[in-house]
């Protein structure tokens, strides 16, 4: 084990991804500490704007439920080095890297963790955040739509569950309640809003079709014209109440459906 001594915050929207990473943390050293976590853009940046300064390195998911997390350096501004996490490979990273700066690829494995870290010890005070390094992360780092979440964390008893974006029929809210509806016509309470959910959805797959609903493309089995030039959508579950396509929604919707985009 290691003697290095840190204390890191955590920013990571999925709660065994960051209990893994906490105990990989441990493993590595026992010196380093995690000061804090946060699962969203707005718990970082409220989080990091008042304790930045308690702090020595940031883990970072680059997708957040609420948003992409280069948004967290659009509002405040970071002076510690921050080793990104993403799930997806495709993106342009390598600028980061050529200013000393990590990612890890998830799943997160111990011997990754452990060469971020090591390369960390190496550039020592090197690693320091400065204007410049921040306008290079905003124009690094893919705006929003160029990558989308395709699978979502659901809980089933006791049991952990993955559901891929192929999986899932539609979401609707109830009340507060947001559900994920599978092709299995099984339901699952998530941690998201429709509006959140609407940023990180591939936008040729999912559609908002009004205040409630959320629906994947595959899902739709019929679309006939409703009352008052509305839409009305059967899925292929068996579904009640009925799904209307807004008034203000059908001509996007129409775009969408047609494959315009």
């Amino acid at each position: 084990m290691n003697s290095v001594s840190l204390n890191v915050l955590i920013v990571e929207d999925e709660t065994p991804a960051a209990e893994k990473l906490e105990r990989y943390l441990s493993r590595y050293s026992e010196g380093i500490v995690v000061k804090g976590k946060a699962e969203s853009v707005e718990e970082a940046v409220n989080w990091l704007a008042e304790q930045q300064a308690s702090i020595d390195l940031i883990f970072m998911d680059i997708q957040l439920k609420d948003g992409m997390s280069f948004e967290i350096f659009k509002e405040v501004k970071i002076n510690k080095p921050v080793i990104f996490i993403t799930a997806y490979n495709e993106y342009a990273l390598e600028a980061f890297k050529v200013n000393g700066i990590d990612y890890l690829l998830k799943p997160i494995t111990f011997t990754d963790l452990a060469n971020s870290l090591k390369k960390l010890e190496n550039f020592g005070s090197q690693l320091r955040w400065n204007e410049e390094r921040t306008e290079t992360i905003i124009q690094t780092l893919p705006t929003p739509g160029r990558t989308y979440k395709n699978r979502f964390m659901v809980k089933l008893g006791d049991h952990i569950k993955s559901i891929t974006a192929d999986q899932i029929s539609l979401f609707f809210a109830d009340g507060r309640d947001v559900y994920l509806v599978t092709t299995q016509l099984r339901k699952f309470i998530i941690d998201y809003t429709l509006e959140s959910l609407d940023e990180i959805l591939d936008p040729k797959i999912f559609k908002r079709i009004n205040r409630s609903y959320i629906i994947h493309i595959g899902a739709i089995q019929d679309v006939v014209v409703y009352s008052n030039s509305r839409l009305k959508i059967t899925p292929h579950i068996k579904w009640q109440p009925e799904i209307i396509v807004s008034r203000e929604k059908v001509s996007d919707f129409k775009e969408w459906f047609d494959g315009v985009h």
